[in-house]
């Protein structure tokens, strides 16, 4: 692949820009970086690419937009398989998989979670009483849930209430309720990318 067909829209201190870099070179992917200028104005080609939000990283594949980090971190796992998967496989196996295949996730999906909440114990956070450097790490999958349930054929505050509690919880957090994407946003990526792979 050349590095004109895929470009990343990028500003060098922003953290999701860093979540997506540190996964392109993981996938040894060739990219070329495209500086925005988000202190003195946004490209054209941002502004075109993510007219919502205008907010970086935007990653281009032949002129196609992914945005959001999470969104272009699933999409760079998927298009590019390798040993090194960057996110769990069962949840992944959700939406990819029918049949006997999906079963299989989705009770793997479901004993990770129960194993997360056996690690929160009695405490609100991952941390103890804090919102913490863990529970900064997991809220930001939750966002994908939406797309989990529809397609799995379950709900997982009910397979997993504590679990679910906590979810409800963290969206309480400014912090977290102003960066997690909209889950119908992410499902409609989760549909695109289910089309891309001739899901049905």
């Amino acid at each position: 692949m050349s590095k004109d067909e895929l470009r990343l829209l990028d500003f060098w201190a922003s953290p999701f820009c860093m979540r997506v870099k540190i996964g392109l070179a993981e996938k040894d992917v060739a990219y070329e970086s495209q500086e925005e200028g988000l202190f003195g104005g946004k490209s054209d080609l941002l502004l075109k690419s993510n007219p919502i939000y205008e907010k970086v990283p935007v990653l281009l594949d032949n002129g196609k937009a992914i945005v959001e980090s999470n969104n272009i971190v699933y999409y760079i796992d998927d298009k590019y398989p390798s040993p090194n998967t960057l996110l769990p496989s069962s949840g992944m196996g959700i939406w990819k998989s029918k049949g006997e295949e999906l079963e299989i996730a989705k009770k793997d999906f479901i004993k990770i979670l129960k194993k997360l909440e056996g690690a929160m114990g009695d405490k609100d956070y991952f941390g103890g009483d804090n919102f913490g450097y863990v529970d900064v790490i997991a809220i930001a999958m939750t966002s994908w849930f939406h797309a989990y349930d529809v397609f799995g054929g379950f709900k997982v505050e009910e397979e997993c209430p504590k679990f679910g509690c906590w979810i409800k919880r963290c969206l309480k957090r400014e912090s977290v309720s102003s960066v997690l994407p909209d889950p119908e946003k992410v499902y409609q990526c989760v549909v695109m990318l289910r089309k891309m792979h001739g899901i049905e």
